[in-house]
This record gives structure tokens, sequence and C-alpha cells, in this order.
């Protein structure tokens, strides 16, 4: 039900935006996993107060948006850095809980989401 697009190969510094087709849930957040690396939160969006959040890897750099009349969520991605290198993917939740959990925004938290898209790859060279 989810279909990320617009991974690419750039270099550092440059800029891609991934796109998310998804229903309109309650949340949707964005994910990568690293070669060897386990899945990690990157940021997420609340279609209920349109609450945003970022990991720190990204803040400043990553940007979340959503266009409801597209059933589309974003992440424009700038500053690209080698360490950014991944497979992205998208994920949809109807009962993301809010809240923290050491530090860090539950909405990030894979366990919260129900639907996953099958990712796509973005890789960063120095």
């Amino acid at each position: 039900q989810l279909v990320e697009t617009g991974g690419g190969l750039v270099q550092s510094g440059e800029s891609l935006t991934l796109s998310c087709e998804a229903p309109n849930y309650y949340y949707i957040g964005w994910f990568r996993q690293a070669p060897g690396k386990e899945r990690e939160g990157v940021s997420c969006i609340s279609s209920l107060n349109d609450f945003r959040y970022y990991v720190d890897s990204v803040k400043g750099r990553f940007t979340i948006s959503r266009d409801i009349a597209k059933n589309t969520v974003y992440l424009q991605m700038n500053s690209l850095k080698p360490e950014d290198t991944a497979v992205y993917y998208c994920a949809a939740g109807a009962f993301v809980r809010e809240g923290l959990q050491g530090g860090v925004s539950l909405c990030v938290f894979s366990g919260e989401y129900d639907y996953w898209g099958q990712g796509t790859l973005v890789a960063v060279s120095s």
C-alpha cells in the first residue's frame, strides 16, 4: 500500500526528495537502514496536528511534508552526507503513541508502525 520513490546516487552536499504514496494514516514515518546496520527512524509527521519530528542526525538538513490532496508525504534531504547512504522506507501507523522514550519521540520507533513500503535506495558518494 505504500510506495516510495525518489532514491538515487548523488554526491556529498547534494539534495534528493523522496516521495511516499500513502493513505492518510495517523502518522507517516521515514526510516532508513544502512548496510550492516539496524533500521533507524529519521522523521515523522502527524496528520492530526501536523506534528513533525526529526532525529538529531538529520535535523536542519531534512524536511518532511505532506500533500493531503495527493496522499503523498515527502522527505526533502539537503546537504547529504555519505553516512546518509541507506535504503529509505516510509511507514504508516494508525495508533502511533505520542511521547518520548530516551528523549526521542516515539513516532520514530519502528514498532509503532503497521504498514511499510518496499524501500528506495539513497547512495551518497564522497
